[in-house]
């Protein structure tokens, strides 16, 4: 066996998935696992639920120990950032100038947030994507009385502005779209969701951010655009704000290599190859999926996991091609899942429900807080979401959608499902 190691860049979930699976399926050999960050790794949903709300400290969210993570006889170099790779030699370069001749590269560096012109330099302004990131916040938020603006009303907006009014803070929420998450879940959810962070207290905006005013270097409002091309701007009285207006694949450290196309995230075949030796797993890779038929990126904690898994995989069956014992290559095909806790509403969906053309909801129920919704794309039924219903239906909804349907017949399907149990 070659000595040259394999180097999984990217201590995530999809990062450590990727190493535990590679030492599960028979790699012997030396195993980098490269983190820019100096924490070990850590989940990264809870961030913006139980970590905010100060419900859980931040040890709770390791996924492993030191001491579980000693039998991997992993590499591990956290702190470390990689700065460029050798698609064709395979050859890692790290922030301290070192160069890794790797047998194998699993890139998992998954994404970076985005952030607002100016707002780095105030006093006030976060963001919500690492460990780091979500103490900062939360010690801002320690006691009450804070005026918080959540710019963004995404998944991430929508979960953090539900957690500061539990916490008692002034909250407003400001996103382009008029309701909440519409890009995830469509209009229909989306004004249920509006509807409860109303009844909880939220204010919610429609505008583009402008500008901040500051008292010295710290915040003090948020300036909306005036949408009507007057020039004027409306200002939101804050001093906490939170940028949850997206993120970045984390692929500038790739370079213009010719090898690989880096547009929104590292695209890669269905087994998750990037290049010949150079797989991808988690937020970062944007993979053809076999059932689907396009390309997908997925931000959600579960695919991580799964896909982590399949790149290491897929990986050490290329590398064993030409031994005596050839493993064969299979197509990562899951079915995508994601949930959002807000409040007492737990969210869950299956399949690909952005970019829907057809969203129904053949159950609703306001009072109780009761939907099911389904998605479409191009006459096939793709997504499915529910919220409120018991969890046996909810998993009966998965075999719906893991396969595209035609519409009528999901939708007969659907209701099959909803009215047994």
């Amino acid at each position: 066996m070659t000595t040259r190691p394999i180097a999984v860049v990217g201590a995530s979930a999809a990062g450590l998935a990727a190493a535990e699976a590679l030492r599960r399926f028979g790699w012997t050999g030396p195993l980098a696992l490269i983190g820019d960050e100096p924490h070990l790794p850590y989940d990264r949903p809870p961030l913006s639920k139980q970590l905010l709300h100060g419900t859980w400290d931040p040890e709770r969210l390791l996924l492993r120990t030191q001491e579980q993570l000693d039998p991997l006889g992993l590499d591990l170099r956290l702190g470390t950032r990689a700065t460029g790779l050798d698609v064709a030699a395979r050859t890692l370069t790290l922030d301290d100038g070192e160069r890794l001749d790797c047998a194998g590269v699993i890139i998992a560096t998954g994404v970076a947030a985005r952030t607002l012109p100016g707002a780095d330099a105030l006093t006030g302004v976060h963001t919500l994507r690492t460990l780091d990131d979500a103490l900062a916040l939360r010690g801002r938020l320690a006691g009450g009385g804070r005026r918080l603006v959540v710019v963004g009303n995404g998944v991430l907006g929508c979960e953090a502005a539900a957690v500061a009014r539990e916490l008692g803070h002034e909250v407003t929420l400001v996103g382009q779209d008029p309701v909440p998450m519409a890009a995830a879940v469509g209009t229909a959810v989306g004004e249920l969701l509006a509807e409860e962070h109303r009844a909880r207290g939220v204010t919610l905006r429609t505008g583009v951010v402008d500008g901040f005013d500051t008292e010295g270097t710290t915040v003090s409002a948020v300036r909306l655009a005036d949408g009507g091309g007057g020039g004027g701007v409306t200002r939101l009285a804050a001093d906490t704000v939170l940028l949850a207006i997206g993120s970045t694949p984390a692929v500038g450290w790739l370079g213009d290599d010719p090898a690989l196309d880096t547009t929104d995230g590292l695209r890669c075949d269905a087994y998750c190859a990037a290049a010949p030796g150079i797989y991808a797993a988690g937020d970062v890779a944007r993979w053809e999926h076999p059932v689907h038929g396009r390309p997908l990126r997925i931000e959600h904690r579960m695919n991580a996991t799964e896909q982590g898994m399949a790149a290491a995989r897929n990986l050490l069956a290329e590398l064993a091609a030409d031994g005596a014992d050839p493993q064969e290559r299979r197509p990562f095909a899951p079915v995508p899942y994601f949930w959002s806790d807000q409040y007492d509403l737990k969210i869950q969906a299956y399949g690909p429900t952005a970019g829907a053309d057809r969203v129904e909801t053949p159950v609703l129920d306001r009072a109780g807080r009761r939907v099911l919704a389904l998605y479409g794309r191009e006459g096939r039924a793709v997504g499915v979401l529910a919220a409120g219903l018991p969890p046996r239906r909810i998993r009966a909804l998965r075999a719906v959608v893991a396969t595209p349907l035609p519409w009528e017949e999901a939708r007969e399907r659907i209701d099959a499902a909803t009215a047994t149990g």
